[in-house]
């Protein structure tokens, strides 16, 4: 038994004991991860790079797609490196550090997604005071409300769960630092009632902006059958019902892992969860909120086609010189 003041590690969950299926792991981790990577890095260029996408859904998607990186790179890079090299340690002000950033990430993420959703709202069922309520300032307001709001939510429970007495070994069931597999090496009730009363008042807080997203969700869902073309219907269906199926699998998962009874947990069920809300989303909301866009996927082609232009033409220098050198030499 040992408390907090001299642990140095936490024991985190193997994906499987068998090296095969590790491996399977470290490479089934590094091709999501890079696929994230991948696309939040093109969103980020696309958007940085491009005057049209100088919008306020661009400047969210900028934002989204940094929060992405950031919940991705929190979590995935620990666990690749522990079944790459078959151990299960991480320091305990690593730990201390991935719950602060992974809270930081998840939470500010969820904030733009409301503010995405509100931003669709106006667009779609109030046109006429889009400029007005979402004008570059707002946009700017909202956002930063978003970081800060993440930043203080994350701060509150990393300071909280990690002066909490730990006395019941350093064993996590996770494959990375979760708040609910600490609090149950914590032998402080108090103190374990204290942060489970902050996950229930976070829970509320997510609960209340996936009502929002619903409602405006519906609103939307109502102004687009009033549309006369079936293929701008079919356009907006299409790009609202993945935006919804992504948020409902994200914060059913997340109240799920974070506040279910402990007589129903088991390692499998908590691993299967935790992939589905911290890795999932932040993989495939490339695809479901800016992929999808007509002038993003523009933007990628002019940006992807111009990249190739000047690369074939430094090819073609290179090759040019490399002749002249060689022409000269035989003179």
């Amino acid at each position: 038994m040992s408390n907090s003041s001299s642990l140095t590690q936490f024991l985190l969950l193997a994906f499987a004991d068998r090296r095969e299926l590790q491996l399977l792991h470290f490479w089934l981790f590094l091709g999501i991860s890079l696929a994230a990577l991948l696309a939040n890095g093109l969103i980020l260029s696309a958007v940085a790079c491009d005057q049209h996408l100088h919008t306020p859904m661009g400047f969210f998607l900028l934002n989204l797609s940094l929060t992405d990186l950031g919940s991705i790179c929190t979590t995935v890079p620990k666990a690749m490196h522990n079944s790459l090299w078959d151990t299960t340690t991480i320091s305990y002000k690593g730990c201390a550090a991935q719950v602060f950033c992974f809270f930081f990430f998840i939470s500010t993420e969820f904030s733009l997604l409301t503010i995405m959703c509100y931003d669709r709202y106006v667009a779609i069922c109030k046109p006429l005071h889009y400029g007005t309520l979402l004008g570059s300032r707002a946009c700017a307001h909202m956002a930063a409300a978003a970081w800060a709001a993440g930043f203080l939510n994350a701060l509150l429970h990393r300071a909280n769960t990690f002066s909490l007495p730990l006395c019941q070994g350093n064993a996590l069931g996770q494959f990375f630092c979760e708040i609910p597999h600490i609090l149950k090496l914590s032998c402080s009730h108090s103190g374990y009632r204290r942060e489970f009363g902050l996950l229930m008042v976070s829970a509320c807080l997510l609960f209340s902006c996936f009502v929002f997203i619903v409602f405006s969700h519906v609103q939307i869902f109502r102004a687009v059958l009033r549309i006369p073309s079936e293929q701008g219907r079919h356009k907006a269906f299409s790009t609202c019902l993945p935006h919804l199926a992504v948020v409902s699998l994200f914060v059913s998962t997340a109240i799920f892992v974070y506040l279910k009874p402990p007589s129903i947990s088991s390692p499998s069920l908590d691993l299967a969860l935790s992939v589905l809300y911290s890795v999932v989303p932040p993989a495939v909301n490339p695809l479901i909120y800016s992929l999808r866009n007509q002038e993003l996927r523009d933007a990628l082609r002019k940006m992807m086609t111009g990249c190739f232009s000047v690369a074939i033409t430094c090819l073609f220098f290179s090759v040019k010189c490399c002749d002249e050198e060689s022409h000269g030499r035989s003179m």
